[in-house]
C-alpha cells in the first residue's frame, strides 16, 4: 500500500478511533441500563432532524450545515427528554417498548420526509450507513474536541452517571436525583450521536456502541477491562474494516458494520475456550 492511500485513509481511520473511544464508553451504560436500542433510535431522530434541515431553504439543501447539525441537536435533545422522563420502576410500560417507538416513527417520518426530498436514495444510504472515507481533518479535530469535553465531563462526574446506571435504587437512596442525571446522561450522548451520525451514519454508530461492549462483556466484569477490551476491538475492527472497503472497493460504513459482526462471533466462539477474565 503506498503512501498517498495511507494519507487518504488517515482522517476516515482517524476519526473511526474517537467513534469507539467515546462510544464503547457510553455503550458500558446503555448495556448495563439495559435500553440496548436507546442509540439506534437517538440517532434516527438525530438523523430525523438533518432530514428535515435539509428542506429548509436556510440550510440550503446541506444536510451538514451548522444550522442543519443545530436542528438535528435539537431534535435529539428532544429525545433525551423523553427517555429520561419514562425511567421509572413503577412504570406499567416498559422503557425499551417506548424507545422502540420512537425509533419505528422517527424512521417512518423521515422515508416521509425524503419524499419530498431530491436524491432521496443517496440521502437514505448517508443516513444509514453515512460517508466515512468523506471525513476531513477539520470534522475530525472539531468531533475530537467535543468529545473530549463530553469525556470529561462524564469522568468528572462518574460516580453519579456509574451509580445510575449500575445500581438506580442504591443510586436514589444516596439522594442522586434520577431523573436529572438521567436527562444528563442523555443529553451529552445526544451530542455525540448528532455528530457520529453526520460521519458514520446510523448503522455504524449503533455498531460502534454496542458491539465493543458486548464483546468485552463476554471476557471481562469489571468496567475497566470492559472498556480496555472494547477500545481494543474497535480500533482493530476499525483498521480491517477502513482497508477492506478499500481493497475490495465496497462502501466503508457498511463493510465496518459487517467486520464487527464477524469480529463478535469469532469472540464469542473463541470464549469458551478462554478463561474469564475479572
Amino acid at each position: 500500500m503506498d503512501t498517498s492511500i495511507l494519507a487518504f485513509l488517515a482522517a476516515p481511520f482517524a476519526a473511526s478511533l474517537i467513534l469507539t473511544g467515546i462510544h464503547a464508553y457510553l455503550g458500558v451504560h446503555v448495556v448495563e441500563r439495559g435500553v440496548i436500542f436507546v442509540d439506534l433510535s437517538l440517532a434516527q431522530i438525530a438523523a430525523l432532524g438533518a432530514t428535515i434541515a435539509l428542506l429548509l431553504p436556510i440550510t440550503g439543501g446541506d444536510a451538514h450545515s451548522p444550522i442543519a447539525y443545530w436542528i438535528s441537536l435539537a431534535f435529539t435533545f428532544l429525545g433525551a427528554l423523553v427517555f429520561s422522563t419514562i425511567r421509572s420502576r413503577r412504570a406499567r410500560i416498559p422503557q425499551e417498548a417506548i424507545i422502540g417507538i420512537c425509533y419505528a416513527v422517527a424512521s417512518a417520518a423521515a422515508i416521509l420526509v425524503m419524499s419530498k426530498a431530491t436524491s432521496e436514495s443517496e440521502h437514505l444510504k448517508d443516513m444509514l450507513v453515512g460517508n466515512i472515507l468523506a471525513v476531513s481533518w477539520p470534522e475530525v479535530g472539531q468531533t475530537a474536541l467535543l468529545y473530549g469535553v463530553i469525556g470529561a465531563f462524564h469522568y468528572i462526574f462518574r460516580h453519579k452517571f456509574l451509580a445510575i446506571s449500575m445500581d438506580p435504587r442504591k443510586a436514589e437512596a444516596e439522594g442522586i436525583s434520577i431523573r436529572l442525571w438521567d436527562f444528563l446522561f442523555y443529553a451529552s450522548f445526544g451530542f455525540v450521536v448528532t455528530s457520529s451520525v453526520s460521519i458514520a451514519g446510523v448503522l455504524l454508530v449503533f455498531c460502534y456502541l454496542i458491539v465493543p461492549s458486548v464483546g468485552a462483556m463476554l471476557y471481562a466484569e469489571t468496567i475497566g477491562r470492559r472498556l480496555a477490551i472494547g477500545w481494543t476491538m474497535g480500533t482493530v475492527v476499525s483498521a480491517m474494516g477502513v482497508y477492506l472497503s478499500l481493497k475490495l472497493d465496497l462502501p466503508t460504513g457498511a463493510t465496518i458494520v459487517c467486520t464487527f459482526g464477524l469480529a463478535l462471533i469469532v469472540m464469542a466462539a473463541v470464549r469458551p475456550l478462554i478463561k474469564p477474565a475479572g
